[in-house]
C-alpha cells in the first residue's frame, strides 16, 4: 500500500491506519534532520547584532553544555529561537510547542515564557515594561525563567566567543528527540505510557 484509499477519515480500514502509524513513526524519526536544518536557516534571519541567530543559538548551547547542564537544558537553548524565521511575534511559543514532548514540564514552561523573561532586558529602552515577567512572579519555576535568561540569552551575542559548531550538538538533539519523556496526563493520552 503506497497510500490510503479514503478520502474522508470515517471511511478509513485498520489496515489503513495502521499503515498511516507506520508512515508517521518514518516521518517523526526524522525530526531531528528537519530541525537542524530549520537551525541552520537561522544564520539568515534577524540581522542588525552582531552574530547571526544560529550564532545565538549555538552559543547558548555552548555555554550551557560547558555550564554541565543536562542534554535537556543544552537542546531547550539550542532551539528556543528555532521559531524567530515562521513566528516572529510567538517564537517562545513554537520552540515550546517543538520541545513539549521531549523535555521536563519546567523547561516546557521556561523556554514558552522566555520572550517575556528576555524583555527585562531591553523593553524599557523601546517603550516596553521591562517588569512584564512579574505577572509570574508566583509560578515555580519563575527564577528558572531569569536564570535561563540571564545566563544563556541576554549574554550570548558575543562574536568572538569560541562557540561550537552545529554538528557537535546533533547527538545531544538526537539523544533528546529519540523518544517522548511523557510528564504529563496530555502527554501521556497522546504518546502512551510512559516506560
Amino acid at each position: 500500500m503506497q497510500t490510503v484509499n479514503f478520502t474522508r477519515m470515517e471511511d478509513g480500514t485498520r489496515e489503513e491506519y495502521e499503515f498511516l502509524d507506520r508512515m508517521e513513526d518514518e516521518y517523526k524519526a526524522g525530526l531531528p534532520a528537519r530541525l537542524m536544518e530549520s537551525l541552520r536557516k537561522l544564520e539568515n534571519s534577524l540581522s542588525g547584532y552582531r552574530i547571526n541567530r544560529l550564532q545565538h543559538s549555538l552559543q547558548g548551547a555552548t555555554r550551557a553544555h560547558r555550564a554541565g547542564e543536562s542534554d535537556e537544558m543544552i537542546v531547550a537553548v539550542l532551539l528556543h529561537d528555532i521559531g524567530d524565521d515562521l513566528a516572529p511575534y510567538s517564537h517562545s511559543e513554537m520552540a515550546a510547542a517543538i520541545l513539549r514532548p521531549f523535555v521536563s514540564d519546567k523547561l516546557y514552561w521556561i523556554i514558552k515564557h522566555h520572550g517575556v523573561f528576555q524583555m527585562y532586558y531591553y523593553a524599557h529602552h523601546c517603550g516596553g515594561d521591562r517588569n512584564a515577567r512579574e505577572m509570574y512572579k508566583d509560578n515555580a519555576w519563575y527564577q528558572d525563567a531569569i536564570d535561563f535568561c540571564h545566563n544563556y540569552d541576554q549574554n550570548c551575542f558575543d562574536p568572538d566567543y569560541a562557540t561550537e559548531p552545529l554538528e557537535f550538538f546533533e547527538p545531544i538533539l538526537r539523544r533528546v528527540l529519540a523518544k517522548p519523556s511523557i510528564s504529563d496526563p496530555e502527554q501521556v493520552a497522546r504518546y502512551g505510557e510512559a516506560s
